[in-house]
């Protein structure tokens, strides 16, 4: 009897564990799959399916992790980088829907993030995994599963791009 009743506090605990990481998180999570998916809709869905993994798994890994943040951003990663794969192309609309969207981020208006969100699939994510994130060529070519020198042309090919965009205003 002792033993279950230890069990359901530990899974207690991990469970308060978890909603008191992603209440932490959240927010900057959100920004982080803004970054990634280039809109709030994606994002939110992404860091949903993320943390839905994540979570159901909560109590076995947390222990075997020292940096749950860095876990989830890197599951975030390659859930989105396993989309785009899935694919490869953008779902164009005739019209643009007649509710208002609600804004996570302050920063839609910004050049940079304009510029950001109109590089392809591929190059976001290596920028932003590079810029935002502080990861090494390596280790983005492994969270990618891309070669070293694939990171490098397409940094390079981001890079030009958001100058040109940017010298373009």
């Amino acid at each position: 009897m002792p033993a279950r009743r230890e069990a359901r506090t530990s899974t207690a605990a991990a469970d308060s564990d978890f909603a008191e990481f992603v209440k932490t998180a959240l927010p900057g999570l959100l920004r982080y799959g803004h970054a990634l998916t280039g809109n709030p809709h994606d994002a939110a869905d992404l860091v949903q399916t993320v943390l839905e993994k994540v979570g159901s798994r909560w109590m076995g890994r947390r222990p075997f992790c020292d940096e749950p943040l860095a876990y989830v951003r890197k599951a975030m990663a390659n859930a989105h980088v396993s989309h785009w794969r899935r694919t490869r192309r953008e779902n164009l609309v005739a019209e643009l829907p007649d509710n208002a969207v609600e804004q996570f981020d302050r920063l839609d208006n910004e050049p940079l993030w304009q510029a950001l969100r109109g590089l392809p699939p591929r190059q976001r994510a290596v920028i932003v995994l590079r810029y935002y994130e502080g990861l090494s060529e390596a280790e983005i070519a492994e969270a990618l599963s891309i070669s070293k020198g694939t990171v490098k042309s397409q940094a390079s090919k981001a890079l030009v791009t958001l100058r040109l965009s940017l010298e373009g205003r």
